[in-house]
């Protein structure tokens, strides 16, 4: 089979135009646009009733989410995090004039390792914000015992683990604030968006002043915000969204089953594998290519599956870490993160999404099995 158009790692789900059209024509109506209108108010409700979670807070990104977290906890100094992420996370830190201290991921869902973290603790660090990487959980109770135990907050980024639950819970429900996002490339789009998590009124208040320039009432400016508020478009497509967004995680379960049906006998790719007890959310479909073993290096597969129209993405590659801003931070060492590195160094991730067709699946697995010398395993 020959892939005659891109293939993208990922594609927008988007609901029926003619029910957003609907909804356009009600804003268009009413006039009403941002500040807190209808739709908002309409969605943040019925959002937080589906992720099963008591308080959120809707932003225009998932980056404003997260400058935005950090100054609703005041977090100063120093904070603990993961190099295997997209730069958003630590960005969000260097927006704040907070000094980001990488720690090693573990190997089995490349999450921060709790292992890792009490050795890094300095007097100057206020929090710790892991990754949920790919929508895998971290191991929260570990990380939660260490920030009971030196007084630290906890802010996950879970831009990529909406509707995610352990053991029937919402993995949102886990630290001081989660943070999502609803960029076009995640399972749950609103084209950009994002939100907050909290645990309780007093909370959500100081989020919603924060993201409204700091203002309390028409008059009253409580503290230096900023405005990050969603507009009443992304609010309505949201919407839609929680409409179907079951059906996108259930197809993209699907094609997440069809590669691994097809890769698991491939020499030297390791295929991830769905949790026990975990509600997955297949944002992505990582796999992660042992050089020795496949006979064929993870640049050269990108490359070659890239002149079949085949558009992978080498997700996190390189290491935030990496980055002139941030190489020259101690922390930064490879010497220091030799999981993360060698992570960086073999992950490939593959297009999915819900309109992937299954021919397409299994064309690019047939490659992935032709590029390597070894080829399936007897």
């Amino acid at each position: 089979m020959e892939v005659k158009k891109p293939i993208y790692v990922t594609k927008p789900a988007l609901p029926p135009l003619d029910e957003f059209i609907i909804y356009l024509k009600q804003i268009w109506e009413s006039r009403v646009l941002t500040n807190n209108g209808p739709f908002h108010q309409r969605f943040e409700k019925e959002l937080a009733d589906y992720l099963g979670v008591k308080y959120i807070s809707l932003f225009a990104n998932g980056t404003l989410a997260l400058v935005t977290a950090l100054q609703t906890l005041r977090i100063t100094g120093e904070v603990i995090t993961t190099p295997f992420s997209f730069v958003a996370t630590t960005h969000s830190l260097w927006w704040n004039n907070i000094k980001p201290v990488f720690v090693d991921i573990e190997p089995d869902y490349f999450n921060i390792d709790p292992k890792k973290i009490e050795a890094a603790i300095t007097p100057l660090t206020t929090a710790i914000m892991p990754v949920h990487v790919y929508g895998n959980p971290c191991m929260v109770d570990e990380v939660q015992k260490i920030a009971d135990t030196y007084g630290l907050k906890v802010i996950y980024d879970a831009a990529h683990a909406f509707g995610v639950m352990i053991h029937g819970n919402s993995i949102l429900n886990y630290g001081d604030l989660s943070v999502l996002s609803f960029h076009a490339t995640k399972t749950f789009n609103t084209i950009e968006g994002g939100a907050i998590i909290c645990h309780d009124e007093k909370t959500k208040k100081r989020i919603d002043f924060l993201k409204n320039f700091g203002f309390a009432d028409e008059v009253t400016v409580t503290g230096p915000g900023i405005n990050a508020k969603m507009n009443e478009l992304q609010a309505a497509l949201g919407l839609l969204q929680l409409e179907y967004v079951d059906k996108y995680i259930l197809r993209r379960k699907e094609i997440a089953n069809l590669y691994r049906e097809n890769l698991r006998g491939i020499k030297g790719i390791r295929i991830p594998y769905d949790i026990q007890g975990i509600r997955h959310s297949y944002t992505y479909f990582p796999i992660f290519i042992d050089e020795e073993m496949y006979n064929n290096a993870r640049d050269e597969v990108y490359v070659r599956l890239k002149e079949h129209n085949i558009l992978g993405r080498r997700y996190f590659y390189p290491l935030i870490s990496q980055f002139p801003t941030y190489r020259g931070i101690p922390s930064s060492n490879p010497k220091n993160l030799p999981v993360a590195t060698k992570a960086a160094q073999q992950v490939l991730c593959l297009p999915i999404y819900p309109e992937l067709e299954d021919n397409v699946v299994l064309e690019i697995c047939k490659l992935l099995s032709e590029f390597s010398p070894v080829s399936l395993s007897e």
